[in-house]
């Protein structure tokens, strides 16, 4: 056995998908988003507003411009904005989230939005489990990943309804206290009865999924990749993964994990689990084999693949978010015109 140290910086439901793709193509209320194609699925104009329901500030900022190009200052301002609201602790916040708050913004038109919590520092959730709320132990308000919203001028249940449908991630319904969880993680929904935080639900990596940092890329290469919902370890994940038929490989990001028979070992907690896509050339234009066709009309998850021995109830397969790549699918329009 070769141990090293590593030193580098299911799609849905048919259906569901279907109506997803058909949901991003709809005119936004700002003409400039269609100048370039969308890297989330779901996302809006480019520009939040929010008001805060603990600190006395509001927010009003674009973050994207017409070409779809991201302004490091103004995501430094949501960054500030979604602070723990106890300690005032900043985390980093997910772009997938923004852009799914700007959907939500976008989609349904509330009077005002307030934001009632964002990033929640370990601190402060623990003290909120330990007053008795509804807080999971390993809540994604602690990687960023969650937002607690509140919509004036629209009916919440309809929204979430919505939201519950479309399987934007996670969608949890709060009427008494009049206001919508939004994560993105995997695709459920829920109501304070049915919400089972007290379960500890993540124990074990139970629920680890994969996300990557956006969409849609024109080249799989290059994209990255990150493991969250991770609450044991030692995790050990193979160095190849696979998109639809195709073999990836992952580079780790850091220094903290070695490579152990062609698996990423993680024996120490790290701040992100984060990995490069390195990914040979489409061959898309290559006829599939019988058994693979179709492969790639739809968008894909990447599916990253653990080792044993596993702890815990360490799932042997990791699933991301669907990707979709955008010189395929035009590819595959240009063979369908010819036809």
């Amino acid at each position: 056995m070769t141990s090293r140290r590593i030193r580098l910086a299911r799609v849905a439901a048919s259906a569901g998908w279907r109506s997803i793709l058909f949901v991003v193509l709809l005119p936004l209320r700002s003409p400039a988003v269609s100048a370039v194609e969308p890297r989330f699925f779901f996302s809006g104009d480019g520009f939040i507003a929010l008001q805060h329901a603990h600190f006395d500030e509001r927010l009003a900022v674009r973050y994207r411009d017409v070409d779809g190009r991201y302004d490091p200052e103004a995501l430094a301002r949501i960054e500030r904005f979604f602070r723990s609201r106890d300690d005032g602790q900043s985390g980093e916040v997910s772009l997938r989230l923004i852009e799914l708050i700007d959907f939500v913004e976008d989609r349904y038109r509330p009077r005002r939005i307030v934001l009632i919590s964002g990033y929640r520092s370990l601190e402060l959730n623990q003290q909120l489990r330990a007053s008795g709320a509804r807080v999971a132990d390993a809540s994604l308000h602690r990687e960023g990943l969650a937002a607690d919203l509140q919509l004036d001028g629209v009916d919440l249940k309809r929204v979430w309804a919505g939201l519950r449908d479309l399987r934007v991630g996670g969608v949890g319904y709060y009427r008494q206290q009049a206001f919508l969880h939004l994560d993105t993680g995997r695709p459920r929904f829920w109501e304070p009865q049915t919400s089972r935080v007290k379960e500890k639900l993540s124990a074990g990596n139970a629920r680890v999924f994969a996300r990557t940092d956006f969409d849609r890329y024109r080249a799989l290469d290059g994209a990255l990749l990150r493991l969250h919902g991770v609450t044991a370890l030692p995790l050990r994940i193979a160095r190849h993964a696979r998109f639809g038929a195709r073999t990836v490989t992952l580079e780790p990001l850091g220094d903290d994990v070695t490579l152990t028979d062609g698996c990423y070992v993680f024996d120490q907690p790290v701040a992100a689990y984060r990995f490069r896509i390195a990914a040979a050339p489409s061959t898309a234009h290559s006829p599939a084999p019988s058994s693979e066709k179709g492969v790639g009309e739809i968008p894909q998850p990447i599916r990253v693949f653990t080792c044993a021995p596993r702890v815990a109830a360490t799932p042997p397969e990791i699933e991301s978010n669907p990707v979709e790549l955008l010189l395929e699918r035009r590819r595959r329009e240009q063979m369908g015109d010819n036809e």
